[in-house]
């Protein structure tokens, strides 16, 4: 059984850097509030839940919405690395469509700490050792660069020596980030930064990566509302926004068979992701209008345009990625300016495409929004496209 699944509603607190935000479970129970205030709906209505996060016990999503209701749902954990809240909606999503359930909930949040990601757990084997063994033969030690740095950086710096990438095009996308960024009251950095700015930051490694060109350590929370066809018309809620097409992919042998960083940061999970996603919801790339992906750093947006079968650089010289453009790429300010509080950053995601398929983002609004489509990868692996659809409000 397969049904037609739309997002009825949303909600997202504004992020925060680390030590200025609410303890995690006000987060997640805020979000959560203003999703299913959004959608109209009441806790009681949701059938199961997924609470994602990274960092935290095993039963945190519990904790949070526990402050919303307690109402005896199933509550499912998740921990996806970086795509973990867009993981908790392909899980919500999916029991919607399976005919499940009729009313599901993805929430996602995380309190992080300031400086690099780093593991908890000190005392076993990294789920990543694969991948830091394969970026340690690619891209070595350099002093003091965090292991995301190295990886990601190192893809960065591979894409510079295949295709003679310059440095100056991670800069174009970091400041276009800015720019988004400053009309999103959510975005954890607000301020407009040019190319040249950019450029002139402190350098992590040298001609490689500057400090702007990193996304920061954020606390922050998003939530999403999912719903039958069939539940949205006895209750009378919207069904405008429409997951047309999604897919979580994970690492397959050329990650590493290759010894190419490019593929070690997720670029196959990308294109195979993206492959299934579009044949589902029966469009291609040239269809889509607006997209939030991962931009951890500027470095991965680029990769990003090709796993997504857009185009290269030259997208970013020709302004192809920003108003007026082709497509319009993080018209949140994406991870680089918004934020990324890893469980909730797919659901961010999904925060924002529902807006501008409702025609309601105000000063971000891509005009005439109708295709959109959301990017999340976590290293380890896994990766999730989906693509959204505007629809036609149900007559009730």
């Amino acid at each position: 059984m397969s049904r037609k699944v739309f997002v009825a509603g949303v909600g997202m607190i504004a992020f925060r850097k680390p030590g200025t935000s609410e303890p995690y479970d006000v987060m997640g129970a805020s979000a959560v509030r203003e999703a299913l205030a959004d959608a109209g709906v009441d806790y009681a209505d949701v059938q199961q839940a997924y609470a994602g996060y990274v960092y935290g016990d095993s039963t945190c999503g519990q904790k949070a919405l526990y402050r919303v209701g307690m109402t005896g749902i199933p509550v499912i954990n998740v921990n996806n690395n970086c795509a973990t809240g867009s993981s908790a909606l392909f899980l919500a999503r999916q029991a919607v469509q399976s005919g499940a359930v009729d009313c599901a909930l993805a929430v996602g949040f995380e309190f992080m700490g300031p400086g690099a990601l780093r593991s908890v757990w000190t005392d076993r084997a990294s789920a990543l050792e694969r991948a830091l063994d394969m970026t340690d033969e690619l891209v070595g030690r350099p002093e003091g660069l965090s292991n995301a740095i190295r990886q990601f950086a190192g893809a960065g710096m591979a894409h510079m020596k295949k295709y003679g990438t310059k440095l100056e095009t991670f800069a174009k996308i970091r400041a276009k980030a800015s720019r988004h960024a400053a009309h999103n009251p959510l975005a954890v950095f607000r301020n407009v930064v040019s190319t040249d700015d950019v450029m002139a930051a402190p350098m992590l490694w040298d001609g490689v990566l500057t400090r702007l060109m990193a996304c920061p350590p954020t606390c922050g929370a998003a939530a999403a509302v999912v719903v039958s066809e069939a539940f949205a018309r006895k209750h009378g809620l919207r069904t405008d926004v429409l997951i047309a097409g999604q897919a979580l992919t994970t690492d397959q042998p050329s990650t590493y068979d290759t010894k190419d960083m490019i593929r070690v940061v997720g670029f196959d999970m990308t294109r195979s992701a993206a492959k299934f996603a579009y044949e589902q919801a029966g469009v291609g790339p040239e269809d889509i209008d607006v997209i939030e992906l991962h931009d951890c750093f500027a470095q991965n947006e680029l990769l990003t345009y090709e796993g997504l079968g857009l185009c290269g650089e030259r997208l970013v010289q020709d302004g192809h990625n920003t108003y007026g453009g082709k497509w319009v790429v993080n018209p949140s300010g994406g991870l680089l300016s918004k934020g990324h509080p890893l469980g909730a950053t797919g659901l961010a995601q999904c925060y924002e495409m529902t807006r501008q398929l409702r025609g309601t983002a105000e000063q971000r609004q891509v005009e005439g929004a109708k295709v959109a489509l959301a990017h999340n990868v976590g290293l380890g692996g896994a990766c999730v496209v989906t693509v959204y659809k505007a629809a036609q409000r149900a007559t009730l």
